[in-house]
C-alpha cells in the first residue's frame, strides 16, 4: 500500500530535481494539471497509469523508489547502463544476420534498449 504523504514527498523531489513546476511536470508526463494538483494535495491517490508515465518519462526514477522509497533517486549509475553491453558485439554477424537491437527486461517491469 502506498503511503500518500511519502509518495507526495518523493514526487516533489523528482519535480525539484528536474526543476519543473507542477503544471510543467503534468505536461511532460502527459496528464491533466488537475491530476497533479489532486495527487500533491492528497485528494487523490496516484493510478498505476500515472506511476508508469512518470517512470517512463523520467528514466532516472526507479519505480520501487517512487512507490515505497526503497532504492535511491536518481537511480545509481550501476543500474543505468551507459554503453552497449559487452556480452555481444553489435557488429557481430551470424549466418549473415546482424544484431540490430538488444532489449534487457528487469524484474520491476522496466527495460533498457540498445540499438546499433
Amino acid at each position: 500500500m502506498i503511503n500518500s504523504d511519502e509518495f507526495t514527498n518523493r514526487l516533489k523531489k523528482v519535480m525539484e530535481y528536474e526543476q519543473l513546476s507542477a503544471s510543467t511536470f503534468a505536461d511532460k508526463v502527459g496528464v491533466q494539471r488537475s491530476s497533479i494538483s489532486h495527487i500533491l494535495s492528497g485528494r487523490n491517490k496516484p493510478s498505476l497509469d500515472f506511476i508508469l508515465k512518470v517512470t517512463t518519462e523520467f528514466s532516472n526514477v526507479d519505480i520501487k523508489w517512487l512507490l515505497n522509497g526503497t532504492g535511491s533517486f536518481p537511480k545509481n549509475e550501476e543500474t543505468n547502463f551507459t554503453s552497449t553491453p559487452s556480452l555481444l558485439n553489435m557488429n557481430s554477424e551470424t549466418d549473415g544476420k546482424k544484431i540490430q537491437r538488444i532489449v534487457v527486461f528487469y524484474s520491476d517491469g522496466t527495460f533498457d534498449e540498445y540499438k546499433k
